[in-house]
């Protein structure tokens, strides 16, 4: 199908398969970014890691993570997407195999990083899709995409659990990388080819300094990105923290098991959908702020987990279900300002994704080190609040002031 085809009729391009393959394929790629989480307390007591500063594992992923949404995802309005999103699946699959032979905790932490970098894959396959879709279903397609993501990072846990159970930690990460070399090959062959509009063939200095810009210029995106940072900073503190007292006593969880509140967690994942039907209603803010209000909460079952696993479950259940409904209509204002513009929308709105992931897994690792479970749930509501305040204060303004509704300019 030729590019002008793709362009003029989207509907018939992103077919409900070819969808499902970009939940897929997204799911797989930022999996690989969350699978250490059930697998720190291996890793640390095979690579001499202390307790304390194993956060760094989850950390290090997260800032090339960080970068590669800086510096790869813009590519996406500049180069053409399959071959781009091709390429990364090969070399995140190259990434993976090192991890997984990491002969010390350098080498670890480096090979990680690598991941990070290259786990962008799954932004450029959310921007993909969104340009496919069509304008009055951006929403339900970003919530279909995202879906599969929300799906990628919660069931890597249960999935790494039990695969380190039966062959260790390094298996988790070899299994990963066949999976992802599958995948390119699927992608390479079901996705359409594209090119960018003459508009977007700008260099990439040029399109660096746009996505530079993107929060001195747009109240909308800077407003949307914090929240996020916040959002993820109270859901890394949870993901990235709660292997380790579920690994000591009383529990003394193994891997598996401790991934096994992954599926808990998946529960959230059915959040996604409808919350992109109730942005393309023109419900976001709302969605944003029951959500926000919801993850506030969630920490009070959460503060029982040392009593009991149900509670556990429960509080895991309301906090990834609240964080995938804000995330998704967050991601969907961000979107919208621009549609041609994906590429860089949304590698500058995930930067604020990574260095919350990034603070909530450093502060909540440090935090349990510290003064236990307590602190570290202290830590998540605090994160939580501050999301919600910022929320009530930017989106429960009276009538006729500046709100978030999204103005489409290009972003050069």
């Amino acid at each position: 199908m030729s590019v002008a085809s793709c362009n003029q009729n989207p509907s018939r391009v992103l077919t409900r398969p070819l969808t499902l393959l970009f939940a897929l394929a997204s799911g797989a790629a930022v999996a690989n970014v969350y699978a250490a989480q059930p697998l720190l307390v291996a890793i640390a007591d095979e690579l001499d890691i202390g307790r304390a500063a194993v956060g760094a594992v989850v950390t290090c992923t997260q800032i090339g993570y960080g970068l590669g949404l800086v510096l790869l995802v813009p590519l996406g309005d500049l180069l053409e997407r399959r071959r781009l999103v091709t390429v990364q699946a090969v070399l995140l699959a190259l990434a993976l195999a090192a991890v997984a032979t990491a002969g010390n905790a350098a080498a670890l932490l480096a090979g990680l990083m690598g991941v990070g970098l290259l786990a962008v894959l799954t932004q450029a396959l959310v921007a993909f899709a969104s340009a496919l879709a069509p304008d009055g279903e951006r929403g339900r397609v970003v919530g279909t995409v995202t879906g599969g993501v929300v799906l990628g990072i919660l069931l890597a846990r249960t999935v790494a659990g039990a695969v380190a159970d039966l062959a260790g930690w390094r298996a988790v990460y070899a299994l990963s990388a066949l999976l992802t070399l599958v995948l390119a090959a699927a992608l390479r062959r079901a996705l359409p080819r594209t090119a960018p509009p003459t508009a977007r063939r700008a260099d990439y200095r040029r399109a660096l300094r746009s996505l530079a810009r993107l929060p001195l210029r747009e109240p909308v995106f800077r407003r949307r990105g914090l929240i996020t940072l916040l959002v993820f900073a109270a859901f890394s503190t949870l993901w990235s923290s709660v292997a380790l007292p579920l690994s000591d006593a009383p529990y003394s969880l193994t891997p598996a098991a401790v991934g096994a509140f992954g599926l808990a967690g998946a529960a959230g994942a059915a959040a996604a959908a409808p919350a992109g039907r109730l942005f393309d209603r023109g419900l976001g803010r709302w969605t944003s702020g029951a959500g926000l209000a919801l993850l506030t909460l969630s920490w009070l079952p959460l503060a029982l987990t040392r009593q009991s696993l149900w509670a556990l479950a429960l509080g895991a259940v309301l906090l990834d279900f609240a964080v995938q409904a804000v995330h998704v209509t967050n991601q969907s204002t961000v979107l919208a300002l621009d549609p041609t513009a994906g590429g860089r929308l949304i590698g500058g709105y995930m930067v604020f994704y990574s260095l919350g992931s990034a603070l909530g897994a450093i502060t909540s690792t440090a935090a349990y080190a510290a003064a236990g479970w307590s602190a570290v749930c202290l830590l998540g509501t605090a994160f939580s609040l501050l999301a919600l305040l910022a929320w009530a204060a930017w989106d429960l303004r009276p009538a006729g002031t500046e709100g978030d509704a999204p103005q489409h300019r290009p972003h050069r």
